[in-house]
């Protein structure tokens, strides 16, 4: 079964949480971020390739460096953020997406608009938080 989303489509309370307009509507928002993501981390591959640092003035050297290093931190954390996605991609191929994986209770759209690779309801993360609080101070 196709679904398709209206152009100017928002998920709103009012309707039935996870309806197939709204899973299809999640589906391509993850598809797009993830599809600029690999967009950006090309353009890093192709720039990172393009030859070694050749300044030969030492500070001009160092700020290159740390420009590379920087965007490889970016580009890392970029890698983690695909893998979330993907995460995500297949709990909406389970059926699971959108739903808290401690309470199974909504996540809600306004934290799956903001975050769309959430896990956890906002209460839930609260306390996830909270507990890595305490143990942390130990």
């Amino acid at each position: 079964m196709t679904v398709t989303v209206p152009h100017d489509y928002r998920p709103s309370e009012d309707e039935d949480f996870m309806n197939p307009v709204q899973v299809e509507y999640f589906r391509q928002k993850l598809l797009r971020w993830r599809a600029e993501l690999l967009r950006e981390a090309n353009g890093t591959l192709a720039s990172l390739s393009e030859g070694g640092i050749h300044e030969a003035d030492i500070t001009d050297r160092a700020s290159v460096e740390t420009d590379r290093a920087l965007e490889l931190r970016t580009r890392d954390r970029a890698r983690k953020l695909i893998s979330k996605i993907d995460q995500a991609l297949v709990r909406i191929e389970l059926g699971t997406y959108g739903y808290c994986e401690e309470t199974d209770e909504p996540i809600g759209i306004k934290r799956l608009e903001a975050r769309p690779i959430a896990t956890l309801s906002i209460e839930a993360q609260e306390r996830h938080e909270r507990m890595e609080r305490v143990h942390r101070d130990d």
